[in-house]
C-alpha cells in the first residue's frame, strides 16, 4: 500500500485499515488444533472424549456457516525429527484438520518469524488458519499479532487439548483484554482431572464457560461421519445392548 509510505497520510491510512480487522459487534470463533491426531480414535494423541466433542464441534461449525461467523484456526505442525512427540508431524495424515472444520474461503499462514499480514483478511476470508510450532499460539510471531489485533464482542473457543493448547490460547486472549467464552462440550481433553483444573484457571481469569446450546440453541445434526471407530459409528453401543 503506497499510502503507508507517506508520513502525512499514516494517520488516515490507519483509520481506514483498522475497521477491517475489527468485528466489534460480532463473534469470532477460535478453533484450536482440531486435527486428526487429536480428534480421531486412530490419531497419535487422541482426546479421551472425542466422540462427544466431535458431535459438538461439527454442530458449532454448522452454526458458524449459518450465522456467518468468522473463524481463526490454529494447527500444530512439526518438522520430522524436529519434535519430541510423534503427533502433528508434517507429511502425516494426523496433521490435517477435520474436513468439516474447514471453510471454502480460507487463508493459511505457514509457521515463520514474520509478522506481516493483510488487514482485510477477515473481510476476504471466512477462516484464517495459523500454523504453529508450539502449543502456545502467542509464541508464533504472526499468530500473536493477528490474535492480539483482532477485535470482536466475543471470542468463542473450541478444540483441544484443553489442558495444553486451549489453556494457553484462552489465557493469552484474556491477558490481552478479550472477552472469551469456552464451549465446554466442544473442547477435548486427554486427562480429565488436569482438564478440570485448566478450566477452573480459565474461569478464574475471566473466561465464561458454557455449553454450545446456550449460544446457538439446539440442533438436530447428530452424525459426525469423521471418526471410523466403533464407538463413533454406534457399533460399540449396539454390541453392548445385545450382550
Amino acid at each position: 500500500m503506497e499510502d503507508l509510505k507517506k508520513p502525512f497520510m499514516i494517520s488516515s491510512a490507519v483509520q481506514m485499515i483498522r475497521p477491517i480487522l475489527t468485528l466489534r459487534k460480532k463473534r469470532i470463533l477460535i478453533d484450536v488444533d482440531t486435527q486428526k491426531d487429536f480428534f480421531l480414535a486412530d490419531g497419535k494423541a487422541c482426546v479421551r472424549n472425542h466422540r462427544r466433542v466431535l458431535a459438538s464441534i461439527r454442530r458449532v461449525m454448522a452454526w458458524t456457516r449459518r450465522d456467518q461467523i468468522r473463524i481463526i484456526s490454529t494447527v500444530q505442525c512439526y518438522e520430522p525429527h524436529g519434535h519430541d512427540a510423534d503427533f502433528c508431524v508434517l507429511g502425516t495424515p494426523g496433521v490435517h484438520k477435520l474436513p468439516y472444520t474447514l471453510r471454502s474461503r480460507r487463508f493459511i499462514f505457514e509457521p515463520g518469524d514474520r509478522t506481516d499480514f493483510s488487514h482485510d483478511l477477515l473481510r476476504k476470508h471466512d477462516q484464517i488458519i495459523l500454523c504453529k510450532r508450539t502449543i502456545d499460539p502467542f509464541d508464533e510471531p504472526r499468530a500473536e499479532r493477528i490474535l492480539t489485533e483482532a477485535k470482536a464482542s466475543e471470542f468463542i473457543v473450541i478444540g483441544g487439548p484443553t489442558e495444553t493448547s486451549v489453556l494457553y490460547t484462552v489465557l493469552g486472549l484474556l491477558a490481552r483484554g478479550k472477552s472469551v467464552t469456552v464451549l465446554i462440550d466442544a473442547v477435548g481433553s486427554r486427562e480429565k482431572s488436569v482438564a478440570e483444573i485448566s478450566l477452573r484457571k480459565m474461569k478464574a481469569k475471566g473466561a465464561r464457560l458454557v455449553e454450545s446450546k446456550s449460544l446457538f440453541g439446539h440442533s438436530s445434526l447428530r452424525q459426525v461421519n469423521a471418526c471410523q471407530c466403533d464407538r463413533c459409528r454406534g457399533k460399540l453401543r449396539k454390541a453392548t445392548l445385545s450382550a
